[in-house]
Protein backbone atom coordinates (compact mmCIF):
# COMPACT_ATOMS: atom_id res chain seq x y z
CA UNK A 1 0.00 0.00 0.00
CA UNK A 2 2.94 2.30 -0.13
CA UNK A 3 3.79 5.01 -2.61
CA UNK A 4 7.30 5.70 -1.46
CA UNK A 5 8.92 2.38 -0.54
CA UNK A 6 8.96 -0.91 -2.45
CA UNK A 7 8.45 -3.29 0.51
CA UNK A 8 8.04 -1.27 3.72
CA UNK A 9 5.82 -3.72 5.61
CA UNK A 10 8.10 -6.67 4.93
CA UNK A 11 11.21 -4.74 5.92
CA UNK A 12 9.60 -3.34 9.05
CA UNK A 13 8.19 -6.71 10.06
CA UNK A 14 11.65 -8.27 9.74
CA UNK A 15 13.18 -5.52 11.83
CA UNK A 16 10.49 -5.87 14.49
CA UNK A 17 10.96 -9.63 14.57
CA UNK A 18 14.73 -9.40 14.97
CA UNK A 19 14.37 -6.75 17.62
CA UNK A 20 11.79 -8.66 19.65
CA UNK A 21 13.95 -11.76 19.65
CA UNK A 22 16.98 -9.91 20.97
CA UNK A 23 17.77 -8.62 24.45
CA UNK A 24 17.08 -5.10 23.23
CA UNK A 25 13.44 -5.75 22.29
CA UNK A 26 11.38 -2.53 22.30
CA UNK A 27 9.30 -2.05 25.43
CA UNK A 28 5.58 -2.57 24.95
CA UNK A 29 4.90 1.07 25.79
CA UNK A 30 6.98 2.41 22.88
CA UNK A 31 4.55 3.66 20.19
CA UNK A 32 4.49 2.06 16.76
CA UNK A 33 4.10 4.32 13.75
CA UNK A 34 3.56 3.22 10.18
CA UNK A 35 6.57 3.77 7.89
CA UNK A 36 4.37 3.98 4.77
CA UNK A 37 4.99 7.63 3.96
CA UNK A 38 3.10 7.44 0.69
CA UNK A 39 -0.12 6.54 2.50
CA UNK A 40 0.30 9.55 4.78
CA UNK A 41 0.37 11.74 1.67
CA UNK A 42 -2.71 10.02 0.23
CA UNK A 43 -4.66 10.15 3.50
CA UNK A 44 -3.90 13.79 4.21
CA UNK A 45 -4.39 14.84 0.59
CA UNK A 46 -7.76 13.10 0.28
CA UNK A 47 -8.97 14.46 3.60
CA UNK A 48 -7.98 18.01 2.73
CA UNK A 49 -9.77 17.87 -0.63
CA UNK A 50 -12.93 16.79 1.21
CA UNK A 51 -12.51 19.61 3.72
CA UNK A 52 -12.00 22.06 0.85
CA UNK A 53 -15.26 20.84 -0.70
CA UNK A 54 -16.95 21.47 2.66
CA UNK A 55 -15.56 25.03 2.54
CA UNK A 56 -14.80 25.26 6.26
CA UNK A 57 -12.99 23.49 9.11
CA UNK A 58 -15.03 22.69 12.21
CA UNK A 59 -14.50 20.78 15.45
CA UNK A 60 -16.15 17.77 13.80
CA UNK A 61 -13.61 18.04 10.97
CA UNK A 62 -10.75 17.91 13.47
CA UNK A 63 -12.25 14.87 15.23
CA UNK A 64 -12.70 13.15 11.88
CA UNK A 65 -9.08 13.88 10.97
CA UNK A 66 -7.83 12.35 14.23
CA UNK A 67 -10.12 9.34 13.73
CA UNK A 68 -8.89 8.75 10.18
CA UNK A 69 -5.24 9.11 11.22
CA UNK A 70 -5.66 6.73 14.17
CA UNK A 71 -7.46 4.22 11.97
CA UNK A 72 -4.56 4.26 9.52
CA UNK A 73 -2.07 3.81 12.36
CA UNK A 74 -4.08 0.90 13.79
CA UNK A 75 -3.69 -1.06 10.58
CA UNK A 76 0.11 -1.21 10.71
CA UNK A 77 0.69 -3.14 13.99
CA UNK A 78 -2.30 -5.38 13.30
CA UNK A 79 -0.94 -6.23 9.85
CA UNK A 80 2.46 -6.98 11.39
CA UNK A 81 0.75 -9.33 13.86
CA UNK A 82 -1.05 -11.11 11.03
CA UNK A 83 2.25 -11.57 9.22
CA UNK A 84 3.80 -13.05 12.39
CA UNK A 85 0.72 -15.02 13.38
CA UNK A 86 2.66 -17.99 14.74
CA UNK A 87 3.46 -15.97 17.85
CA UNK A 88 1.63 -13.18 19.66
CA UNK A 89 3.43 -9.85 19.93
CA UNK A 90 1.99 -7.82 22.85
CA UNK A 91 3.42 -4.56 21.51
CA UNK A 92 1.60 -4.97 18.19
CA UNK A 93 -1.67 -5.90 19.86
CA UNK A 94 -1.51 -3.15 22.49
CA UNK A 95 -0.79 -0.32 20.06
CA UNK A 96 -3.12 -1.69 17.43
CA UNK A 97 -5.82 -1.73 20.10
CA UNK A 98 -5.02 1.81 21.31
CA UNK A 99 -5.15 3.27 17.81
CA UNK A 100 -8.29 1.29 16.94
CA UNK A 101 -9.94 2.43 20.18
CA UNK A 102 -9.27 6.09 19.39
CA UNK A 103 -10.48 5.71 15.80
CA UNK A 104 -13.64 3.80 16.71
CA UNK A 105 -14.44 6.00 19.70
CA UNK A 106 -14.33 9.21 17.66
CA UNK A 107 -16.08 7.55 14.73
CA UNK A 108 -18.86 6.39 17.05
CA UNK A 109 -19.31 9.88 18.47
CA UNK A 110 -19.47 11.40 14.99
CA UNK A 111 -21.98 8.74 13.91
CA UNK A 112 -24.32 9.74 16.75
CA UNK A 113 -24.20 13.29 15.42
CA UNK A 114 -24.32 12.35 11.72
CA UNK A 115 -25.94 8.93 11.01
CA UNK A 116 -25.11 9.35 7.30
CA UNK A 117 -21.61 8.17 8.16
CA UNK A 118 -22.75 4.56 8.64
CA UNK A 119 -22.36 3.62 4.97
CA UNK A 120 -18.96 5.24 4.86
CA UNK A 121 -17.84 3.28 7.90
CA UNK A 122 -19.05 0.03 6.37
CA UNK A 123 -16.97 0.74 3.27
CA UNK A 124 -13.86 1.47 5.34
CA UNK A 125 -14.33 -1.67 7.45
CA UNK A 126 -14.79 -3.77 4.31
CA UNK A 127 -11.59 -2.30 2.87
CA UNK A 128 -9.62 -3.10 6.01
CA UNK A 129 -11.06 -6.62 6.11
CA UNK A 130 -10.11 -7.32 2.50
CA UNK A 131 -6.60 -6.00 3.09
CA UNK A 132 -6.22 -8.16 6.23
CA UNK A 133 -7.29 -11.28 4.32
CA UNK A 134 -4.88 -10.39 1.50
CA UNK A 135 -2.03 -10.03 3.99
CA UNK A 136 -2.94 -13.40 5.53
CA UNK A 137 -2.68 -15.06 2.12
CA UNK A 138 0.34 -12.93 1.11
CA UNK A 139 -1.54 -11.27 -1.75
CA UNK A 140 -1.27 -7.69 -0.45
CA UNK A 141 0.94 -6.57 -3.34
CA UNK A 142 -1.51 -7.56 -6.07
CA UNK A 143 -2.82 -4.70 -8.19
CA UNK A 144 -6.42 -5.54 -7.29
CA UNK A 145 -5.77 -5.42 -3.56
CA UNK A 146 -3.78 -2.20 -3.81
CA UNK A 147 -6.56 -0.54 -5.83
CA UNK A 148 -9.12 -1.55 -3.19
CA UNK A 149 -6.84 -0.39 -0.38
CA UNK A 150 -6.24 2.99 -2.03
CA UNK A 151 -9.98 3.41 -2.62
CA UNK A 152 -10.57 2.74 1.09
CA UNK A 153 -7.98 5.31 2.17
CA UNK A 154 -9.48 7.90 -0.20
CA UNK A 155 -12.80 7.58 1.65
CA UNK A 156 -11.16 10.24 3.80
CA UNK A 157 -12.44 12.78 1.24
CA UNK A 158 -16.19 12.11 1.67
CA UNK A 159 -15.55 11.56 5.41
CA UNK A 160 -14.20 15.11 5.76
CA UNK A 161 -17.02 16.55 3.66
CA UNK A 162 -19.86 14.77 5.44
CA UNK A 163 -18.68 15.57 8.98
CA UNK A 164 -18.08 19.19 8.01
CA UNK A 165 -21.40 19.82 6.29
CA UNK A 166 -23.64 17.15 7.83
CA UNK A 167 -24.83 16.16 4.35
CA UNK A 168 -23.62 14.66 1.11
CA UNK A 169 -24.00 15.34 -2.59
CA UNK A 170 -23.23 13.30 -5.67
CA UNK A 171 -20.23 15.55 -6.34
CA UNK A 172 -18.48 14.38 -3.17
CA UNK A 173 -18.46 10.84 -4.56
CA UNK A 174 -17.03 12.24 -7.77
CA UNK A 175 -14.31 13.79 -5.60
CA UNK A 176 -13.65 10.41 -3.95
CA UNK A 177 -13.34 8.81 -7.38
CA UNK A 178 -10.95 11.54 -8.52
CA UNK A 179 -8.74 11.02 -5.47
CA UNK A 180 -8.79 7.24 -5.90
CA UNK A 181 -7.85 7.39 -9.58
CA UNK A 182 -5.15 10.01 -9.01
CA UNK A 183 -3.38 8.30 -6.12
CA UNK A 184 -3.76 4.82 -7.65
CA UNK A 185 -1.62 6.04 -10.53
CA UNK A 186 1.38 5.50 -8.26
CA UNK A 187 0.67 1.76 -8.13
CA UNK A 188 1.62 1.49 -11.78
CA UNK A 189 4.52 3.94 -11.76
CA UNK A 190 6.26 2.40 -8.73
CA UNK A 191 5.94 -1.08 -10.28
CA UNK A 192 8.04 0.16 -13.20
CA UNK A 193 11.04 0.08 -10.85
CA UNK A 194 10.76 -3.69 -10.35
CA UNK A 195 12.05 -6.04 -13.09
CA UNK A 196 9.13 -8.45 -12.69
CA UNK A 197 6.49 -5.72 -13.09
CA UNK A 198 8.29 -3.24 -15.36
CA UNK A 199 5.90 -3.60 -18.31
CA UNK A 200 4.56 -0.28 -19.57
CA UNK A 201 1.27 -1.69 -20.82
CA UNK A 202 -0.60 -1.92 -17.48
CA UNK A 203 0.22 1.72 -16.73
CA UNK A 204 -0.81 2.87 -20.20
CA UNK A 205 -4.11 0.98 -19.98
CA UNK A 206 -4.81 2.28 -16.47
CA UNK A 207 -4.23 5.93 -17.30
CA UNK A 208 -6.32 5.65 -20.48
CA UNK A 209 -9.24 4.06 -18.60
CA UNK A 210 -8.92 6.49 -15.68
CA UNK A 211 -8.97 9.47 -18.06
CA UNK A 212 -12.10 8.09 -19.68
CA UNK A 213 -13.77 7.64 -16.29
CA UNK A 214 -12.94 11.21 -15.30
CA UNK A 215 -14.41 12.43 -18.59
CA UNK A 216 -17.65 10.48 -17.99
CA UNK A 217 -17.88 11.75 -14.41
CA UNK A 218 -17.53 15.33 -15.67
CA UNK A 219 -20.12 14.77 -18.39
CA UNK A 220 -22.57 13.43 -15.81
CA UNK A 221 -22.05 16.46 -13.60
CA UNK A 222 -20.38 14.66 -10.70
CA UNK A 223 -17.29 16.84 -10.99
CA UNK A 224 -16.71 20.36 -12.21
CA UNK A 225 -14.12 20.55 -15.02
CA UNK A 226 -12.03 22.92 -12.89
CA UNK A 227 -11.71 20.12 -10.30
CA UNK A 228 -11.37 17.20 -12.72
CA UNK A 229 -8.44 18.87 -14.49
CA UNK A 230 -6.34 18.01 -11.43
CA UNK A 231 -6.07 14.46 -12.78
CA UNK A 232 -3.83 15.97 -15.44
CA UNK A 233 -1.09 15.99 -12.81
CA UNK A 234 -1.11 12.16 -12.83
CA UNK A 235 -0.90 12.13 -16.63
CA UNK A 236 1.95 14.65 -16.60
CA UNK A 237 3.81 12.61 -13.98
CA UNK A 238 3.32 9.35 -15.88
CA UNK A 239 4.38 10.96 -19.16
CA UNK A 240 7.51 12.40 -17.54
CA UNK A 241 8.40 8.99 -16.13
CA UNK A 242 8.09 7.44 -19.58
CA UNK A 243 10.45 10.06 -21.02
CA UNK A 244 13.04 9.55 -18.25
CA UNK A 245 12.31 5.88 -17.62
CA UNK A 246 15.93 4.79 -17.21
CA UNK A 247 16.50 7.43 -14.56
CA UNK A 248 13.26 6.57 -12.78
CA UNK A 249 14.09 2.86 -12.58
CA UNK A 250 17.52 3.42 -11.05
CA UNK A 251 17.19 6.59 -8.98
CA UNK A 252 17.16 6.26 -5.15
CA UNK A 253 13.72 5.69 -3.66
CA UNK A 254 13.81 9.06 -1.90
CA UNK A 255 13.64 10.74 -5.31
CA UNK A 256 10.55 8.71 -6.16
CA UNK A 257 9.00 9.71 -2.83
CA UNK A 258 9.77 13.36 -3.58
CA UNK A 259 8.18 13.09 -7.04
CA UNK A 260 5.02 11.52 -5.59
CA UNK A 261 4.82 14.12 -2.81
CA UNK A 262 5.26 17.09 -5.17
CA UNK A 263 2.64 15.62 -7.53
CA UNK A 264 0.20 15.16 -4.63
CA UNK A 265 0.74 18.74 -3.44
CA UNK A 266 0.14 20.08 -6.94
CA UNK A 267 -3.02 17.95 -7.21
CA UNK A 268 -4.23 19.24 -3.84
CA UNK A 269 -3.51 22.86 -4.78
CA UNK A 270 -5.53 22.61 -8.01
CA UNK A 271 -8.49 20.96 -6.25
CA UNK A 272 -8.39 23.40 -3.33
CA UNK A 273 -8.28 26.48 -5.58
CA UNK A 274 -11.25 25.10 -7.52
CA UNK A 275 -13.34 24.28 -4.44
CA UNK A 276 -12.50 26.83 -1.75
CA UNK A 277 -14.43 30.11 -1.63
CA UNK A 278 -12.44 33.12 -2.83
CA UNK A 279 -11.96 34.65 0.62
CA UNK A 280 -10.18 31.52 1.87
CA UNK A 281 -7.67 31.36 -0.98
CA UNK A 282 -4.38 33.18 -0.24
CA UNK A 283 -3.69 36.20 -2.40
CA UNK A 284 -0.61 35.24 -4.35
CA UNK A 285 -0.43 38.54 -6.22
Amino acid sequence: MTLSQPNPIQENAACESRSLSSSHAPAWYRPIFSPEHGIYVMLFGSFLTGAAAGKEWTLATTLAFVSAFAGFQAEHPLVLQIKQRRSWKPRFLIWGGIYAGIALGLAGYLYLEIPLLLWLYLGAIAGFGIDAVSVFYRQQKSVTNELLAFAAVCLAAPFAYIVTTGSWTISVWGLWLLNTLFFSSAIFTVKLRKPKTASLMPGLIYHAIASGIIGIVCYCGWLAPSVAIAFGVALLKFGSILVWLKWYQTTPIRHVAMLETVSALLFLAIVAFALLPAHLIPNLG
